[in-house]
């Protein structure tokens, strides 16, 4: 669900993001590249709890993270105290549940709440602009976890413009689901795929600005704005992972709704046998209606022997035989 979560707690909730829509521009000459997205915080995060102590400290739950200089909650505290020349200290116990590797700004998230909490802890010596200015020194998505609500990002994330309030409102409290593969994408990994292709995998700017007022003002009219999700990192992640494609088409979350003609898919998996036939043969058809360039199209059934698996494809083929007797 999107997050309209306030920040007054003593132990800061660091929310993940999605970006509902990301284009990148190009690539500048700093190596960064120039995106304009629109973002919104969701309501499942991390928790990060800030005490005074001597010195600047973290303690994760989760030892994948690293707890030394490295990680950019010490790397916030650094900057905040050299941007304020608050001599205090601090000891971070941070409980991770955000992935890493997965794009929902988890290091970020927890490097802006930490901000914001040696702020308080400090006496609050940075007003909120200069707060973000010091969270996007430390990384180009950290700003955007300080407004609290759903953003326009531009630059290299750096730049954080809020929605109108009418899309804002409309956005919160929106169900989405989130699923993460065992695996992770580096998004440095994924920025360096898409420059490899350039100009191809770039939107230009006027086209990246007019994709983001389409989805403002969709979303303020209360019209529908699924069709408007858009994200140019999706490109490099599903070539190399093709597991990804499949599972954002899995019958059991795509209803009727789904089109897969721009994946020119020839091979569709099925790992969970679906109950209802009438999902199974819809979604089939989409995959091979016209636009999909794929001369063929094969299904394939990973069934489990002596188990339920085998009554359902019994079951499907049935349905299957009697539609089209």
């Amino acid at each position: 669900m999107f997050s309209s979560r306030a920040v007054n707690s003593p132990e800061l909730f660091c929310p993940a993001k999605l970006n509902l829509l990301l284009a990148v521009t190009g690539r500048r000459t700093d190596g960064f590249h120039d995106l304009v997205s629109v973002v919104a915080p969701v309501e499942f995060g991390d928790r990060l709890r800030i005490e005074a102590a001597a010195e600047f400290s973290l303690h994760c739950d989760d030892p994948a993270v690293p707890a030394g200089g490295t990680n950019l909650v010490l790397k916030a505290a650094q900057a905040f105290r050299a941007a304020t020349g608050w001599t205090g200290g601090a000891r971070f116990t941070l409980t991770k549940r955000i992935p890493m590797g997965a794009g929902l700004g988890g290091g970020s998230s927890n490097a802006a709440m930490a901000l914001l909490g040696l702020n308080r802890l400090a006496g609050g010596p940075l007003a909120a602009e200069k707060l973000a200015g010091v969270a996007a020194q430390v990384g180009s998505d950290c700003a955007l976890f300080l407004a609290g609500g759903p953003v326009v990002i531009r630059g290299r994330g750096e730049q954080v413009a809020a929605l109108p309030a009418t899309v804002a409102t409309r956005l919160r409290g929106r169900r989405v689901l989130i699923f993460k593969p065992a695996f992770a994408i580096a998004t440095p990994w994924a920025y360096t795929q898409l420059a490899a292709q350039a100009p191809g995998g770039y939107l230009p700017a006027g086209e990246a600005e007019a994709r983001v007022g389409a989805f403002v003002r969709a979303v303020a009219a209360g019209a529908a704005w699924e069709d408007s999700l858009f994200n140019a990192l999706e490109g490099p992640g599903f070539r190399k992972f093709i597991a990804l494609p499949v599972l954002l088409g899995h019958p059991a979350s795509m209803g009727h709704a789904l089109n897969l003609q721009k994946f020119h898919a020839r091979h569709v998996a099925y790992f969970d046998i679906p109950d209802n036939f009438d999902y199974y043969d819809q979604f089939f058809k989409r995959v091979r209606r016209q636009g999909n360039k794929a001369a063929f199209v094969m299904r394939h059934h990973f069934v489990t022997i002596d188990t339920v698996d085998v009554v359902k494809m019994r079951n499907l083929r049935e349905k299957n035989t009697g539609q089209r007797a």
